[in-house]
């Protein structure tokens, strides 16, 4: 009795590590298909840490997050209010979420603002924060928060019971090849912001990566027919182009570029990340990441005026369309994260975002976060 025992005990041994053996290659292959971090989301309000551990368990890992100056800091010479921020890193932490911040903005004690043109009455700075005080300022804020939120940071220290999440990747400003995020786009004095927001961030934290803004991939009007720039605002690639060329030494100082490929299609992507992949090659290059800050349809009823607009099942469609590529192209185009604008649905922020959430009102879910889960290997 006792041998036989032995021998169905060894048996199980042996299936048990057979079993093993087959399925570590499969998990291996699982765990080293995608970056750490890579699927992010993008929030429009202010969430809840019940909503942000809802977000984690689908598999949402990281959120952008913006740290808007002209919010933060809006009287010249005034303490910059880091409380809201505390708040929803606190609460993202507490999710185990990580988050990429994305500085950008400026009040107007330090550039002048002016109304966006076409933009209903919405103002932005007429340019970017790269002289004298403005400069100043700017530098200020970066060094001030990565003392606060980066590694070793005073927030992290001051809250014992919140598990560290530091922020290691800093984002500098949003869409500065659209005139709706300052009215001058100027890729040269994008630059010249990079330069300077580099040598603040790593001051503080050497460690520390800089991460260009998501540049909207082809805004409205900012070419010709013939495929000439025209207008203020600026093709992504146009953009980057332009950066590299009139900022020597430029690329020793971001760790990676990013884009908001936004389409009417999920099959339009590859052109839109090619372009930008090609002027990376173009300036000797190859090797930077690429980070998708946003991306997203809308779940609204789609009208001849708003074409982002897919319906809940089309949203859905085109999330996944889009990931399935994004997936594959891992590698190839060395995509270093994911994020799908946005996580929640408001009104009149943009012409598609009172429809773009994964969460509909009331935080109900949308088919979309269906879809998310599949791909992010959580549970919704």
């Amino acid at each position: 009795m006792a041998t036989a025992t032995a021998q169905i005990w060894t048996g199980m041994r042996t299936l048990a590590v057979t079993l093993a053996l087959l399925a570590a290659p499969m998990f291996a292959a699982r765990a080293e298909a995608l970056p750490a971090k890579f699927w992010g989301a993008v929030p429009q309000s202010s969430l809840s840490t019940e909503q942000f551990q809802r977000l984690r368990a689908g598999g949402v890992e990281s959120v952008r997050l913006s740290l808007d100056w002209n919010e933060l800091q809006p009287e010249r010479g005034g303490p910059i209010g880091w409380s809201g921020v505390d708040e929803t890193i606190e609460r993202t932490a507490l999710a185990g979420i990580t988050v990429l911040p994305t500085v950008t903005n400026a009040p107007n004690w330090a550039v002048r603002r002016g109304r966006v043109p076409g933009g209903s009455g919405d103002t932005a700075p007429v340019r970017l924060p790269v002289r004298g005080a403005a400069a100043v300022g700017w530098k200020s804020l970066l060094r001030q928060a990565v003392r606060r939120y980066g590694a070793n940071g005073r927030f992290w220290t001051t809250h014992p019971s919140v598990p560290p999440q530091p922020v290691r990747v800093w984002q500098i400003w949003n869409e500065p090849n659209f005139m709706y995020f300052v009215i001058r786009p100027n890729p040269a004095e994008y630059g010249r912001l990079v330069k300077l927001s580099n040598a603040a961030v790593k001051s503080v934290d050497r460690r520390a990566h800089v991460v260009l803004a998501g540049l909207f991939a082809r805004p409205k009007g900012a070419r010709t027919k013939s495929g000439r720039h025209k207008s203020r605002n600026w093709y992504a690639s146009d953009f980057l182009q332009r950066m590299y060329a009139t900022n020597r030494g430029i690329k020793s100082r971001f760790d990676g570029v990013a884009l908001h490929p936004y389409s009417f299609y999920a099959h339009e992507l590859p052109r839109l990340i090619q372009d930008l992949r090609g002027v990376l090659v173009h300036n000797h290059d190859p090797r930077t990441s690429l980070w998708i800050t946003e991306l997203g349809w809308s779940s609204g009823r789609r009208t001849r005026k708003n074409l982002f607009a897919k319906g809940p099942a089309g949203q859905a469609r085109q999330l996944s369309a889009s990931f399935k590529l994004l997936r594959r192209k891992q590698a190839r185009w060395r995509i270093r994260g994911v994020y799908w604008f946005s996580v929640d649905d408001m009104r009149g922020a943009c012409n598609f975002c009172d429809g773009s959430g994964l969460f509909g009102e009331g935080f109900m879910p949308k088919r979309a976060w269906f879809a998310y889960v599949r791909f992010a290997g959580g549970v919704p």
